[in-house]
């Protein structure tokens, strides 16, 4: 009987490989008309109970799109995500970091949402979430 390969670790060194899943948060001006602006990342590997966010609110950009909106309050809103990553948010940050994800990346219709999460393998999460920053959201 052929055991499994131990994903765990790369073929070329003893360097541990790490699964994570990440989703772009998105300010949806008007929901009804689907046009969305990328205004932060969050990523979680449940193996290292390590979740991670950040906003980039790129708030000229969203003075063109929705001049009646109060950037204020949608960055407030989006605040909340980097306190539940961090885990100092009073009602969900004490959930474990793979709970915390799913409650940010929760399936809504409003005007702050998520893509929906996508995998990927790296030996650093930290240096994959800022380069996933960088290309998703970062202008």
């Amino acid at each position: 009987m052929q055991s499994k390969p131990d994903n765990s670790v790369s073929d070329t060194d003893a360097t541990p490989m790490h699964l994570y899943e990440y989703a772009v948060v998105r300010y949806l001006p008007a929901v009804e008309r689907e046009e969305f602006v990328n205004v932060g990342l969050v990523m979680m590997c449940k193996r290292r109970r390590w979740v991670r966010a950040r906003i980039g609110l790129p708030r000229d950009l969203l003075r063109l799109m929705s001049p009646q909106a109060d950037i204020d309050a949608v960055a407030g809103q989006l605040a909340s995500f980097e306190r539940i990553a961090a885990g100092t948010d009073d009602r969900i940050g004490s959930l474990d970091a793979h709970e915390r994800f799913r409650w940010m990346t929760a399936v809504r219709s409003a005007c702050i949402s998520t893509s929906r999460p996508h995998p990927g393998k790296t030996t650093d999460l930290d240096t994959t979430f800022d380069r996933l920053f960088d290309e998703l959201v970062k202008r």
